[in-house]
């Protein structure tokens, strides 16, 4: 927004709200628009939000969750959630392997190709995914990587019924993983629950079987985020 806009918002003098967006803007908390005169957030504020949801009051007990699925199925679990055009993990728990794959937490992975964001993609209106669909830049990060969007919404449209997102090796080679919707108490998708294995290990099938423990957990991790409304 403006800071005309912010300063009607919290009712205070547009010259002061100017001179304390020009400070944040200075700190990294803000940044400008490109050609405009509108302030949109900035990288420290976005560092910030995700130390907030990770840290949050719900973050131990869905951190706990999180270890309990991850020791049931013996693989890494993450919690991820929209962010702009991309993914991020903002909370995670590691499998006890020798063999894993390094996506700390703050880690931002593409949404056409990886299998939380084509769940997010997929539970989207359609008007809002098309939009989306429109403007990404569909990478080819490897040989499964899907870059036709006709392809990509079909196989959005199945996942959208199904509630389940599989990738299958599109993001890195030798990676599957799967991921589920956890809904908030408008039954909207707030964040999503995903295993990821190497394929020497997994296949989908495998993971699959592990569908009903991940469901249990998503069903866990919803009624702990309307409790704390």
């Amino acid at each position: 927004m403006s800071s005309a806009e912010a300063a009607e918002a919290v009712e205070l003098p547009k010259s002061t709200v100017h001179r304390m967006a020009t400070q944040l803007e200075a700190q990294g908390y803000l940044q400008r628009v490109p050609g405009s005169k509108r302030f949109s957030g900035g990288a420290r504020l976005h560092d910030l939000a995700l130390a907030a949801v990770s840290n949050s009051v719900i973050g131990a007990p869905r951190h706990a969750i999180l270890q309990s699925l991850s020791e049931e199925i013996e693989e890494t679990c993450n919690c991820t959630m929209l962010d702009g055009s991309h993914i991020v993990y903002f909370d995670r728990v590691e499998a006890d392997w020798p063999y894993r794959i390094h996506l700390p937490i703050g880690s931002r992975v593409p949404l056409h190709c990886t299998a939380s964001g084509k769940l997010f993609l997929a539970l989207m209106p359609r008007s809002q995914r098309y939009r989306m669909l429109n403007t990404l830049t569909l990478d080819r990060h490897t040989d499964r990587t899907i870059t036709d969007p006709i392809r990509l919404n079909t196989q959005l449209e199945r996942i959208g019924k199904e509630r389940i997102s599989i990738d299958e090796g599109e993001y890195l080679d030798g990676l599957i993983s799967l991921a589920i919707p956890v809904f908030d108490e408008h039954e909207r998708i707030c964040f999503a629950i995903a295993v990821h294995a190497p394929t020497a290990r997994r296949s989908v099938p495998e993971l699959r079987r592990y569908l009903p423990a991940m469901r249990r957990a998503a069903a866990k991790l919803s009624s702990v985020i309307r409790g704390s409304k």
